[in-house]
């Protein structure tokens, strides 16, 4: 429900509105008006209006609350009152019904679906088909067909978005109302026959060469209604789409039927067929001109809606046939100071893709006006389209580098300057003569910086180029700058950009040495480190040589071992040193281990948490031993999977490793017995369960400690890029050796032992990596229907729908998105969108209708799209087995 906004002429009041501060309990308390002998229309009305307020909000009513709302509202059928009986609709929409309590409105509703009232009836077909199931349907399956061809189009349209509706639950039954539909499809009723075609299309979507039968009966002039027009458009360019895959002559069917659409007096028709017209395969510079030709008649409109709609898909032409679009640079031009900012902005990045060299002089300085006066989100798209002109016309380097400058000295957040930053650094690297101008311009940013990831990206940067300038001496004092005035994290930046440039540049030496011997008394301690390790290794006694090439290389070169197993090494060497120092320190931390021996570690094993990710350390942990680094690029890797009880001996989990050929579990076993030592350690894994795999590799655990973790692999190969299942059983073996409690340590000889685990499993959604998306109905739209699978399947019984939404969320490991993995109390119907990345790194999209009968049977539509037609088809193969 809207908000009310109440504001004076001299002052801001705050927000007001009317459902401020109402309470579930109060209103169920108000609802007792509808069993008053005399009612109150106006009152019930309001009453109905909180109730709805309260379920749209999501606020939850009980199974008792519900049925007693309910059934005090169908008291209200007595009523006359044309409003209320509209709010009565409403109500019992939104409170679902069961089948049970269905049967008490359902004589009520049908005999408003025969009044002679058409709004009673119009909202009765509505709601029936809503609350009704298969049973019910059958029964009022006539009535239904009759108010398709109704005379009345509120009532025709009515069942028709019904029928819509009814084709995801129940599509046997809509699919005999074709007859009635092709009639409505004839109706002089613009919404009527709007309604009346994509139904009729929803019906043939699955018949390919019942869809373009459609398409060229419809094509001939026989449709009124600028919005049915709209659609058969959309469904004319699917059609030209599906045929041009299967023509290899070149001739486009219906293309004649588009080029006469952009003659239509209709707006939204003409703007519809240039879309279409611009977004065909493989389109035309001919086939474009008329299409270009009315999009710029509409640049020059008076409705900011149609000159937005003109250039955003201009813009969009631009990326890919630039040259078609500069007939439209002059119309464009004028819009730079258009009011809406978003016509404004995407004006000027089209006229960037599209503008010529000697024209990007005059365009610069009308975009500086414009900066200013838009939020930092279009300031990003402007500075990459800038950025991307500067690569096509590298000698205006000059200009535009000073423009990207300019604003940068801007007020601006975080990610705006980060994105001018970024343009400058790769126009540096781009264009060799932009790189002096440059380099200044990005000294200046740091001496009023206030970010410091920008700071230290520019350091770490300026390190790198400046010593090849012509004089790198000049940036010295910037550099030093940052030394005195910035915070630990860019002084430290700042010790090492120094450091490079006297590596590099000899003659430099004797001035940095000065100012590192300067750092030393920095009261950071990161700062004073860096600072003694770089004069030591540059050697600080203030001789200019020339520096050793081990010393650039470790000053410039990359770490060649991972990060992650340093960090371990590093661990393992400091405890070694406290054990072998500090021996009663040792055997204090001992014991404060023990007593948190019970609980289990599920976290990496080498890989420590850190800003890493979790993907990437594990990458990282597998490319290092020498039997998986040919095993190509870690696809996914799974969350630990406990394989033993709590409080037990051996704490052992096991994380599953997905390559495209390979699987890799890694085994992480913890020794909690302080008297034992184990060697040796090894899974022995039975994948008889698994006839897709095939052991390759072996990887034991050489040692094991008391409260210590560590790791032993076992590799398996499996078909390439095929979803392979399996079960694997496994068992624990090791050497058990007895430790001395008083020494700490073990005896020479040891005894074989062996810990059943509990089994592992391959399923189908180890396979599928979950990535949301932010907007999933752009998403779904940019893959489009080519290759798209539908189908439906029965769930068997329930106890819930959100059981068994659950289930299927789980079956195929993918990311809920825009909370759709949440089921309404009561709901007989549910919607859910999923997004994920599959094996291969195909983009995958799921749109899942959930229905459920009285017995609890739930049935299941599922719509998948992807990039790749076989992983359609997988999908649907994972839930069907």
């Amino acid at each position: 429900m809207a908000q009310y906004v109440k504001k004076d002429d001299d002052r801001d009041e705050e927000e007001y509105s009317p459902f401020l501060g109402i309470e579930k309990g109060a209103v169920l308390q108000e609802a007792r008006v509808f069993n008053d002998p005399q009612l109150d229309s106006r009152r019930c009305s309001q009453v109905i209006t909180k109730l709805l307020y309260l379920l749209n909000q999501g606020e939850t009513f009980t199974k008792v609350e519900a049925t007693k709302v309910f059934f005090s509202v169908t008291k209200l059928f007595q009523s006359k009152d044309i409003g209320l009986r509209r709010m009565v609709y409403l109500i019992i929409k939104e409170l679902s019904p069961s089948s049970d309590e269905v049967i008490i409105v359902t004589s009520s509703l049908m005999k408003d679906m025969n009044s002679k009232t058409d709004v009673y009836r119009a909202n009765a077909i509505r709601v029936l088909c809503r609350i009704t199931d298969g049973t019910l349907l059958t029964q009022i399956e006539r009535y239904l067909k009759q108010a398709i061809v109704d005379k009345n189009p509120v009532v025709a349209s009515a069942a028709l978005v019904s029928g819509i509706h009814l084709l995801q639950t129940n599509p046997e039954i809509v699919k005999r109302w074709s007859n009635e539909v092709q009639e409505a499809v004839q109706s002089r009723a613009a919404l009527v026959q709007f309604h009346a075609l994509a139904l009729l299309h929803q019906i043939r979507q699955n018949d390919r060469l019942a869809v373009s039968k459609l398409v060229t009966s419809l094509t001939r002039g026989t449709v009124r209604s600028p919005l049915a027009q709209c659609l058969l458009i959309r469904y004319t360019s699917q059609v030209i789409r599906e045929s041009s895959m299967n023509n290899q002559s070149g001739d486009r069917p219906f293309y004649d039927y588009l080029e006469g659409c952009l003659r239509h007096k209709a707006e939204m028709v003409i703007f519809e067929t240039a879309r279409a017209i611009t977004e065909l395969t493989g389109v035309t510079s001919r086939e474009l001109t008329p299409a270009i030709t009315v999009l710029q008649l509409f640049l020059s409109s008076s409705k900011p809606v149609l000159r937005f709609a003109a250039v955003r898909t201009l813009n969009k032409v631009a990326m890919t046939h630039p040259m078609a679009v500069t007939s439209c640079n002059i119309d464009m031009e004028s819009l730079i100071s258009d009011q809406n900012r978003s016509i404004a902005t995407l004006a000027i990045t089209t006229l960037l893709k599209t503008g010529n060299e000697s024209g990007v002089d005059r365009l610069m300085k009308q975009i500086t006006n414009f900066m200013s006066d838009i939020a930092d989100e279009f300031k990003i798209v402007v500075v990459d389209a800038i950025r991307s002109l500067c690569l096509k016309f590298p000698l205006k380097y000059r200009s535009l580098m000073n423009f990207l400058s300019n604003i940068l000295r801007e007020e601006g957040g975080f990610e705006y300057k980060k994105a001018i930053v970024d343009s400058i650094v790769i126009l540096i690297r781009d264009i060799p003569d932009a790189k002096e101008s440059g380099l200044l311009h990005l000294c200046e940013f740091i001496e009023d910086c206030e970010f410091t990831y920008l700071s230290t990206q520019i350091l770490h940067f300026l390190g790198v180029e400046g010593p090849k300038t012509s004089d790198p001496s000049k940036y010295i004092r910037y550099i030093y700058n940052r030394v005195i005035l910035e915070n630990a994290t860019v002084r430290a930046s700042a010790v090492s950009t120094l450091a490079k440039f006297g590596a590099v540049v000899d003659s430099l030496k004797p001035r940095i040495f000065v100012l590192l011997r300067r750092c030393l008394y920095d009261n950071d301690d990161e700062v004073r480190d860096r600072a003694t390790l770089y004069l030591n290794t540059l050697g600080g006694d203030g001789s200019v040589v020339e520096t050793d090439k081990d010393v650039k290389d470790f000053l410039f070169g990359s770490l060649d071992i991972p990060l992650a197993n340093l960090e371990a090494s590093l661990k393992n060497y400091k405890n070694l040193l406290i054990s072998v120092l500090y021996p009663r320190k040792s055997s204090l931390s001992r014991l404060q281990r023990k007593k948190t021996a019970g609980k289990k570690p599920t976290a990496l094993g080498a890989p420590p948490a850190g800003p890493t990710s979790t993907v990437d350390a594990y990458e990282k942990l597998l490319s290092s031993i020498p039997e998986f680094s040919l095993f190509g690029k870690l696809f996914k890797s799974s969350t630990p999977v406990e394989l033993t009880e709590a409080e037990t001996e051996y704490a052992v989990n096991v994380v599953k490793h997905i390559f495209d050929k390979h699987v890799v579990f890694q085994y992480n076993c913890t020794n909690t017995i302080p008297e034992q030592l184990l060697e040796n350690v090894v899974v022995v894994v039975d994948a008889s369960e698994a006839e897709e795999f095939a052991e390759v590799a072996t990887m034991p655990l050489k040692s094991l400690p008391y409260d210590t973790l560590g790791q032993t692999f076992v590799a398996f190969e499996k078909p390439e890029e095929v979803p392979a299942v399996g079960r694997f059983s496994n068992v624990l073996k090791f050497l058990v050796k007895e430790v001395d409690p008083s020494t700490g340590e073990a005896e020479e000889d040891g005894v074989e032992d062996e810990y059943q685990l509990e089994d592992s499993e391959i399923v189908a959604a180890d396979y599928m990596l979950k990535v949301g998306v932010s907007n999933f109905r752009n998403a779904w739209e940019s893959l489009g229907p080519d290759f798209e699978r539908i189908d439906e399947y029965g769930l068997g019984p329930r106890e819930s729908l959100s059981e068994a939404v659950n289930a299927v969320i789980n079956l195929l490991g993918m990311q809920p998105c825009e909370g759709t993995e949440v089921v309404a109390a009561n709901s007989r119907s549910h919607s859910c969108l999923l997004s994920g990345v599959y094996m291969g790194n195909v983009k995958v999209l799921v749109r899942l209708s959930f229905g459920v009968d009285s017995s609890k049977e739930v049935a299941m539509k599922l719509a998948v799209r992807s990039e790749d037609e076989s992983v359609s088809d997988a999908i649907h193969e994972i839930v069907a087995n």
